[in-house]
């Protein structure tokens, strides 16, 4: 992901040294081309499906996806959905469905949900197929464009969709050159040149937000910082959960509450400090895994 990263005072690079606090805020070299692909493919789909985080819905999407999408049939996925609070799952496909999107919890790594999406899709696009059998039109499949941000699932979910059923088909009639479809079934085509598209975000939370699910990689920013900001959150939304896995006491500030987790879990340097660096990994991997338990970081 680094080739995505610009021009970020607070990223970790050679002028920096990595001594200044992160704000998690970049702005995409790419996008451009990304929004030009999508407008070229958008005309000929039927259907955008597109997955979002739900841990964090909205800092996990691209809002040009609603513009570059107006008027077509739209599925959200709430993928890792195992990962988030189940409360907040269902505040979130009401908030999407709200919107006009037919929505469904999915894990993509474990396929769990992915079988339903056919039938969903049937749902999203009934007033296409209904169109296609006035004209006399059948056994016309839908074809769809599969959108998302990096690291949000978006392969492992094709993958998993897909099966060892997936055969491309070919160019079709009026399709750009060099386009290929994928044939999912005899009722659902997928574009295989889809643009992913980066948020464009003014916003220091929605970057921060990417940064604790992983969507940066954690070798270009300070990790002792992205853990105590990671702490700062939870302790607003999750105190339990960290007290119970680390068998602490919240502590007067994060950096207090960091050196607490390091000392429980032994994390020592070779001097017998604190090393708060491995303190922090261990914070991170618990959160992105689940360990520290199922937590929706952002409140529709």
């Amino acid at each position: 992901m680094d080739e995505y990263i610009k021009n970020d005072k607070y990223i970790k690079n050679s002028k920096n040294d990595g001594n200044v606090k992160n704000s998690y805020h970049w702005y995409p070299g790419h996008m451009t081309k990304a929004i030009r692909m999508m407008q070229e493919n958008i005309k000929l789909i039927d259907l955008i499906i597109e997955l979002v985080d739900a841990r964090i819905p909205l800092s996990s999407r691209n809002p040009d996806i609603d513009r570059l999408g107006a008027g077509k049939a739209r599925i959200v996925l709430l993928n890792k959905s195992d990962l988030a609070d189940p409360v907040y799952n269902r505040q979130w496909a009401d908030f999407f469905r709200e919107q006009g999107a037919h929505v469904l919890e999915i894990n993509a790594k474990t396929g769990a949900g992915v079988k339903a999406i056919n039938g969903l899709v049937q749902e999203a696009c009934r007033e296409k197929l209904e169109r296609d059998r006035k004209r006399g039109i059948v056994n016309r499949p839908v074809r769809a464009m599969v959108v998302g941000i990096p690291n949000v699932g978006k392969s492992t979910f094709i993958n998993s969709f897909a099966g060892k059923a997936c055969t491309k088909t070919g160019n079709k009639p009026g399709v750009t050159k060099g386009k290929q479809w994928i044939r999912l079934n005899k009722g659902l085509e997928l574009l295989d040149t889809p643009g992913i598209l980066w948020p464009k975000f003014e916003d220091v939370q929605v970057g921060m937000r990417l940064a604790f699910i992983g969507s940066m990689n954690d070798e270009v920013i300070i990790l002792e910082e992205l853990a105590c900001d990671l702490l700062k959150v939870l302790r607003e939304l999750y105190p339990e959960s960290v007290k119970e896995r680390y068998d602490i006491e919240w502590c007067d500030t994060p950096d207090k509450m960091l050196e607490a987790i390091a000392r429980s879990r032994g994390c020592l340097t070779k001097g017998e400090g604190l090393d708060l660096k491995k303190a922090s990994g261990i914070l991170m991997d618990d959160f992105r895994s689940g360990r520290l338990g199922r937590m929706t970081l952002e409140r529709s």
